[in-house]
C-alpha cells in the first residue's frame, strides 16, 4: 500500500467539503491538513477486513502486523532513519513529552548510579518559541522540582542562534530541544548547527527537535540533522489526527512511556491501531515520492498570495513576518501583519469566508 503516489492532477485540486463549510477558503494548513484520498483508501481495508490484533500470530493478525511493519519502514525512509528507530505514538504532544520526560529519567538514573544526589537539578535548554507540548512539559517538570530550564530568544526573523543555544548550556544540561520550524512564521531553525555547537562544548547532551511542521514541506533527515530524538505528526501532512511518531536514535535506551505489553519494542504499551499506522505510512510514502511537485505547489501558491496582498493593499501597510530569505521559511507559510488591524478581529469578521489563524491552533481562539 505504500507504493501509492499523489497524482499530479490532484495537487492543487479542490478540498473535500461539507455543506457547513460553505464558500470558506481554507488556509489553515499549519493547524491541520485534510486526509489525502490515497491515505483514506489505504486505511479502509484495515477498518473493514483486516481487524485482527497485529501482535497475534494467526491469519487475522498477520496482515495487520505486516502492514504496521511496512508503515514503520515508510516513515523511517522519509526521515533517513531505521525502522527500529520509529516509535508510533498518539499525537505530537505525546511524542514531545516522551522525548523530554524520557531523557530526564535517563539523566536521573545516571545520577543515581553515580551517587550524584547532591548535584544541582538537571538542566534543559529550549527556544522561547517552542510548541506548548514542549514548553508546558518543561514547566511542569520545573514546578515539580525535577528540572531547571533556560529559554533562548529568537531574533526579529524568528530564528534562534546556534551559538546562543550552546552558550546557554551548563554542566548540568542533559537535553536541548529546539523546533525544526516554527508553526506561526515558518522560520526553519539551524538544527544541525545547534547540534554541532552544543556537542562541541558538551558531547553528552541529547538533542530533540519537534519537526511536526516540517515533514512533507522541507527535507528532514535525522542523520543530517544530528539529532537524537525527533517528533513527527501525521495530521500535518495528510494523515488523520491521532497518529504520530517519535524517532529515537539507535542505542538510546529511552525508558518506556507506557507500561504494559511489549508493543513498540517495549517503549509504549498498547495494541497498535493498524488503520492509523497504515495512514501515517502511506502519507509518509506520498510525501517522499511527491516531494518536489508538492513543495513547488506550496511555494507557488504562497508567493502568489503574498504578492497579491502586498500589491493590492496600501503601500507600507503590510509586513511579512519571518526570515527575509525565503529558503529559510517553510514553503507553505505566510505570516503577514496589516498596519492598524487586529488579527483576531479581522479573522473573526472573515471567519465564514476565510479559514486562517493568527497563531498556533493549540492556543485558545488562535
Amino acid at each position: 500500500q505504500h507504493s501509492v503516489t499523489l497524482s499530479m492532477s490532484s495537487i492543487g485540486s479542490p478540498l473535500p467539503r461539507a455543506p457547513e463549510h460553505g464558500d470558506c477558503v481554507y488556509l489553515d494548513y499549519q493547524a491541520t491538513t485534510p486526509v489525502w484520498p490515497e491515505v483514506a483508501a489505504a486505511m479502509t481495508p484495515y477498518l473493514t477486513h483486516h481487524w485482527g490484533n497485529p501482535s497475534s500470530g494467526h491469519a487475522f493478525g498477520r496482515p495487520c502486523g505486516a502492514a504496521i511493519g511496512q508503515a514503520r519502514a515508510a516513515v523511517a525512509e522519509l526521515i533517513g532513519a531505521e525502522p527500529s528507530e520509529i516509535c508510533f505514538t498518539g499525537c505530537g504532544s505525546e511524542s514531545d513529552n516522551f522525548a523530554i520526560v524520557g531523557a530526564l529519567e535517563m539523566e536521573e538514573a545516571r545520577r543515581r548510579g553515580a551517587g550524584g544526589a547532591a548535584l544541582p537539578r538537571p538542566h534543559v535548554v529550549a527556544s522561547n518559541i517552542e510548541h506548548p507540548a514542549v514548553e508546558l512539559c518543561i514547566e511542569a517538570l520545573c514546578a515539580a522540582g525535577r528540572l531547571e530550564a533556560t529559554y533562548v530568544p529568537v531574533d526579529e526573523e524568528g530564528l534562534v542562534s546556534a551559538e546562543a543555544v550552546a552558550a546557554a548550556t551548563t554542566e548540568q544540561t542533559f537535553l536541548v530541544s529546539v523546533m525544526h520550524s516554527n508553526n506561526e512564521v515558518g522560520s526553519v531553525q539551524p538544527v544541525r548547527q545547534i547540534a554541532d555547537a552544543v556537542r562541541a562544548l558538551r558531547p553528552s547532551v541529547l538533542v530533540h527537535t519537534d519537526a511536526a511542521q516540517s515533514i512533507g514541506k522541507v527535507d528532514v533527515d535525522t542523520r543530517a540533522l544530528g539529532v537524537d530524538l525527533l517528533t513527527l505528526v501525521g495530521h500535518k501532512f495528510g494523515a488523520p489526527k491521532g497518529i504520530a511518531a517519535l524517532y529515537i536514535r539507535s542505542g538510546l535506551a529511552l525508558p518506556r512511556m507506557i507500561h504494559g505489553g511489549g508493543q513498540e519494542s517495549g517503549r509504549r504499551a498498547g495494541t497498535e491501531c493498524t488503520p492509523m499506522v497504515v495512514a501515517l505510512g502511506t502519507a509518509a510514502a506520498i510525501a517522499r515520492a511527491e516531494a518536489a511537485p508538492l513543495r513547488k505547489h506550496m511555494r507557488r501558491t504562497r508567493d502568489a498570495l503574498e504578492s497579491a496582498l502586498v500589491e493590492r493593499l496600501p503601500a507600507g501597510s503590510t509586513r511579512v513576518n519571518g526570515p527575509a530569505d525565503a529558503s529559510r521559511r517553510l514553503p507553505n507559510t505566510l505570516s503577514i501583519g496589516l498596519r492598524d488591524v487586529r488579527a483576531a478581529e479581522l479573522l473573526e469578521t472573515l471567519s465564514e469566508r476565510l479559514a486562517a489563524s493568527a497563531g498556533a491552533a493549540c492556543h485558545a481562539n488562535a
